[in-house]
């Protein structure tokens, strides 16, 4: 009978052990990563991340982390709602947002569907571009980190296929086409440590080197 007992126990240290190894494993944000998002209810906006400051530029340059697509994940679920009120805020009003530009480098972004009915908004999360079409596309292109300026690049993919998890951790691959293509290679870039400038000096030294 004593022995049994010594056995449950080891058991169940044995159990409680392994259950918190995994779940160490699995935790999709750290701590500060996780005040950050849960200091304020799912419609409050967070701070847009601005190149002006140097300790944004500095987050903004910095690749983002895959993030485990967990439906039961609060803090995701609380993080996903936050993100979408920051791109939907009155100061904001874009038509999508990366993580990192509030501050959070996992791989998350939101995107205006306009190829849709109703041009909805959806979320995407560790979205990898698999192709680029060689059609190229000339759009104007601004950002939220980017104050009070926008430009116009030539060298944008028309046509790209991606791969994505969804909230409901399904795995999907999707072809998408014209300004909804150029919303998706921006905020993919987001997710490198890439802005839009980047595309627009290779644009201008590509062009000077033909001349």
């Amino acid at each position: 009978m004593k022995l049994n007992a010594f056995l449950l126990l080891g058991l169940a240290l044995l159990l409680s052990a392994c259950y918190g190894s995994k779940s160490m494993l699995t935790h999709s944000f750290s701590g500060e990563q996780s005040e950050l998002i849960m200091d304020s209810d799912s419609l409050t906006a967070m701070r847009v991340f601005k190149i002006t400051n140097n300790q944004d530029s500095l987050l903004l340059r910095s690749k983002s982390k895959h993030i485990k697509a967990n439906p039961n994940d609060l803090v995701l679920q609380r993080f996903v709602k936050r993100l979408y009120a920051t791109v939907r805020d009155s100061m904001s009003l874009g038509v999508g947002i990366a993580a990192p530009q509030v501050g959070i480098l996992k791989n998350i972004i939101w995107v205006q569907r306009f190829d849709k009915e109703n041009v909805p908004f959806e979320v995407y999360l560790n979205p990898v571009i698999k192709t680029y079409s060689n059609k190229k596309q000339t759009v104007k292109e601004g950002c939220l980190s980017i104050p009070n300026r926008s430009d116009t690049l030539n060298s944008r993919a028309f046509s790209i296929v991606i791969e994505y998890d969804t909230m409901n951790a399904n795995h999907k691959t999707e072809t998408v086409e014209g300004f909804t293509s150029v919303i998706f290679q921006h905020e993919i870039d987001h997710l490198n440590g890439i802005l839009y400038l980047d595309h627009l000096a290779k644009e201008v030294t590509d062009a000077k080197q033909q001349n």
